[in-house]
């Protein structure tokens, strides 16, 4: 709760004042028992940042002044230097691989001034940005940029879900096309050709061969890093053909060889429609994993996180799951998140985040996540006569690490 006395109250005025600072004080201290509801800050639909030529569905790029690219879907969420500061990274833009073509591929810093009990603004700050870039022709086949200098890459070009920082400080990114992975350096310079996935393609991907047999947008939606920062984790979205349709593949990644060395257990959904939308360390051999299912607003009844120990299967050979939170209810004691707009749900207690892709988790210690959704620009997951917003939330989530 936030309250500006601008002027001497009586005193059975400040009296009431003084009772809810003191109601406020008491449930920021109790104990959290569910998951609850810390911190929620918003950006607006239509944030913007400049940019050589503008994004929008179904254009190519046209280089103009004063042009700018759409800032919001984020897919993947990690920090930066300062107090709530991002790196918040859209994936391909539009939604596909032809509409995307004038849609930069960047990852975006963000501070998050929280609103939460004690107060905040609840607003998000773009402070600067990387741009994905290859000139020096790393990538071995056409992009849309290929005859210019710089080679800007676009959704056109390639999908990017999820994004780690290795030992090294350079840049690694799990994509859905090829499935790739995708390395550059610190500026987002590529630096060697598009790592594939043996013996599993896309139909989008650009180097295509015989049948594909994952489907469309099933690639590394999410991928985790080991805690050293020597292996990444990545895992298909969804099933690769001949696989029971509710198992989604794990797979190891050595940096300190650029190879695959092996396939972990799989890890396996409730139903086949639901995807795995992050992946994430905790500590040790744990993970959190984002399950979705593909609905929003009223419609949405699947948006979960479980965690997962790599040395711990089920009766089954899967990794065995301990669900540790449901977005679509979390305790919202502080009724941080309202008021809201006219039309808007899920907001008050209990508080839930009803979008139709929620992408990107980050554990901040303790038991604490902070949690992004993707937009879409233009899903209505929130309110289905307006756009969402990006939507950044703090929850602790009580037995998150086992305590």
């Amino acid at each position: 709760m936030y309250i500006v006395i601008r002027r001497l109250l009586p005193l059975a005025a400040a009296l009431a004042v003084a009772a809810a600072l003191a109601a406020a004080a008491t449930v920021a201290a109790a104990p959290v028992k569910e998951p609850t509801l810390e911190g929620r800050a918003l950006l607006a639909p239509d944030a913007s940042a400049p940019a050589p030529f503008d994004g929008a569905p179904n254009t190519e790029p046209d280089p103009s002044p004063g042009a700018s690219q759409p800032v919001g879907g984020f897919s993947a969420l990690i920090d930066a230097k300062g107090k709530d500061t991002f790196w918040a990274m859209p994936d391909n833009g539009f939604g596909s691989k032809a509409n995307s073509e004038s849609f930069l591929l960047r990852v975006y810093r963000v501070r998050a001034d929280f609103e939460t009990a004690r107060g905040g603004s609840g607003d998000v700050e773009i402070l600067d940005w990387i741009t994905l870039r290859d000139p020096d022709e790393r990538i071995p086949f056409d992009i849309v940029n290929e005859d210019t200098e710089d080679r800007l890459l676009t959704g056109g070009d390639l999908d990017l879900e999820s994004m780690r920082v290795a030992r090294d400080g350079t840049l690694w990114f799990g994509e859905e096309f090829g499935p790739f992975l995708v390395h550059t350096d610190a500026t987002g310079r590529v630096l060697e050709a598009p790592i594939p996935l043996p013996g599993v393609q896309s139909p989008d991907s650009p180097l295509l061969e015989g049948e594909p047999n994952l489907g469309r947008s099933n690639g590394f939606e999410g991928m985790a890093i080991s805690k050293n920062g020597k292996t990444l984790y990545p895992v298909l979205e969804g099933p690769v053909a001949g696989d029971d349709p509710r198992t989604r593949r794990v797979y190891e990644f050595d940096l300190r060889t650029g190879r695959y060395t092996d396939r972990l257990p799989d890890y396996r959904v409730a139903e086949p429609n639901y995807l795995v939308s992050d992946f994430t360390a905790l500590g040790g051999h744990r993970f959190i994993a984002l399950e979705r299912d593909n609905t929003e607003g009223a419609e949405a009844v699947h948006k979960r996180g479980f965690v997962v120990d790599l040395r711990e299967t089920a009766p089954d050979g899967t990794l065995a799951k301990r669900q540790v939170v449901d977005l679509l209810d979390l305790r919202d004691p502080a009724l941080i998140s309202e008021p809201g707009r006219p039309g808007d749900v899920g907001l008050g207690d209990p508080f839930s985040m009803p979008y139709v892709t929620i992408e990107a988790v980050l554990p901040l210690g303790g038991q604490r996540l902070a949690i992004v959704n993707d937009t879409n620009f233009g899903s209505t997951g929130r309110n289905p006569e307006l756009p969402d917003p990006s939507d950044f939330i703090v929850v602790r989530v009580p037995g998150l690490r086992g305590e």
